[in-house]
């Protein structure tokens, strides 16, 4: 059977959204929303709490610029290692119970995170981090995934805008909770840390109570038919472009989430409350943006001129960071960055996925989605601390980041196509 163009694999199911969300006459995915919203805001929370303390911690350890990064790069090794193994589980065991055991798992490292740092262990910080990078990993798909089936078809977006809005606010709420706790207090920057797993024991409990598990779409299936499925969804074209675009904006987010306070305090010799304060106005101006964008991309059903306008914007945002010399023009960089970048990108992306998936692959299409966007988290931070090391300036990180997101939207644009054929499974790819 060929497929038609654009690679996609003729789908054996027409609706995109299932019939119990269609039929769906109440607000209940909005509830659903709500709480996944708080699991972003806490995983957010913790990937941010590091940025505004990173030269105290340098210091406490006696390590490089490079070292730092590298322990949000352990963090993301792991991260990305669990996505295509999570959306595989989401869809067998139940998507509601791997997100609760992830959130034990996430909220113990966090905690433990803390006490490595208050006991100035640095082994012990960086296993912590890879065991939170472990049990976040169990989140991005099997949540998409249930959301999606959740979630009625024209408010798609606007609901995709409402979770990742938790993005934004979970990465503020980290930056400026550290400023405060080791700035402000002058406590140890790892009380933060042990402040937030506990809080995110508490969500992962409420996220398990209130949102009841559905069984697992399909029985168990042989290994090789599962990986089949990623094969189908890489062929797709309008998929693939996604995830490169995902792939270049997901690394210039991780360079302003995990250097953006530091590049204030060395550039612009900022006091670290100052540095901490101002990075968190580019994440609290994304939320307003994200929902706005979301709700566009539902009214108007199309995706392209988003990235059309986005993206090129996001690339001045970031280069004028870089280079200009003048107070306030950095101030409404770091707002535009806020209103126009990954955050508010993210919803069209996510419904570009979902436009273009039927119901039984949105765990594997969200794991893979996420596992190739999140593989550049693992080496921003560390490259762009080694492009500090060696040239004492952020300029070559920043202009780096730009070149990518340009990159990014030119495959987008190739490959891009409103109205594709869904992917769904093919049968003879689950045979033994």
């Amino acid at each position: 059977m060929s497929a038609p163009e654009g690679g996609a694999v003729p789908a054996t199911e027409t609706s995109q959204t299932p019939p119990a969300a269609a039929r769906r006459s109440d607000w209940r995915w909005l509830r659903y929303a709500f709480l996944f919203f708080l699991g972003w805001v806490m995983m957010y929370a913790d990937r941010s709490i590091l940025s505004p303390v990173q030269d105290t911690v340098r210091e406490q350890f006696g390590v490089s610029n490079a070292t730092i990064g590298l322990l949000s790069s352990v963090f993301f090794v792991v991260y990305v290692a669990t996505q295509i193994p999570s959306g595989i589980l989401g869809d067998r065991v139940g998507r509601i119970r791997l997100i609760f055991v992830g959130f034990v798992i996430f909220g113990i490292a966090t905690a433990l995170t803390g006490v490595a740092g208050i006991l100035h262990v640095f082994g012990m910080l960086v296993l912590m981090r890879a065991f939170a990078g472990f049990g976040e990993g169990l989140y991005y798909g099997p949540q998409y995934a249930k959301s999606g089936e959740e979630t009625p078809l024209r408010f798609r977006a606007l609901g995709a805008a409402i979770i990742n809005s938790g993005q934004g606010i979970g990465t503020a709420v980290g930056i400026l909770a550290a400023t405060f706790i080791t700035y402000t207090l002058e406590l140890e920057w790892g009380w933060t840390f042990v402040l937030f797993g506990g809080i995110t024991l508490v969500v992962g409990l409420l996220i398990r109570t209130l949102i009841p598990d559905s069984r697992p779409s399909r029985p168990p299936g042989p290994l090789r038919g599962e990986l089949g499925r990623f094969g189908t969804l890489l062929r797709n074209r309008v998929l693939l472009g996604t995830f490169v675009m995902l792939f270049c904006g997901v690394y210039a987010f991780f360079v302003m989430v995990t250097w953006l306070p530091t590049f204030l305090a060395h550039e612009w010799g900022m006091e670290p409350e100052a540095a901490g304060q101002l990075s968190s106005v580019a994440f609290w101006v994304a939320v307003p943006a994200g929902l706005l964008v979301g709700h566009l991309s539902d009214r108007i059903r199309a995706r392209r001129p988003f990235v059309v306008v986005l993206v090129p914007l996001t690339i001045l945002a970031i280069l004028t960071m870089a280079f200009t010399g003048q107070h306030a023009v950095l101030v409404a960089a770091i707002a535009m960055y806020g209103a126009v970048g990954k955050l508010a990108l993210d919803p069209v992306l996510i419904s570009v996925v979902a436009d273009n998936i039927t119901n039984e692959m949105r765990s594997t299409a969200y794991g893979l989605y996420n596992c190739i966007g999140m593989a550049a988290a693992i080496v921003a931070p560390y490259v762009t601390g080694a492009l500090v090391d060696v040239t004492g300036s952020f300029q070559a990180a920043f202009l780096l980041s730009s070149v990518l997101l340009a990159i990014g939207a030119s495959v987008f644009l190739l490959t891009f196509r409103e109205r594709a054929t869904p992917v769904a499974p093919r049968e003879e790819s689950t045979a033994v």
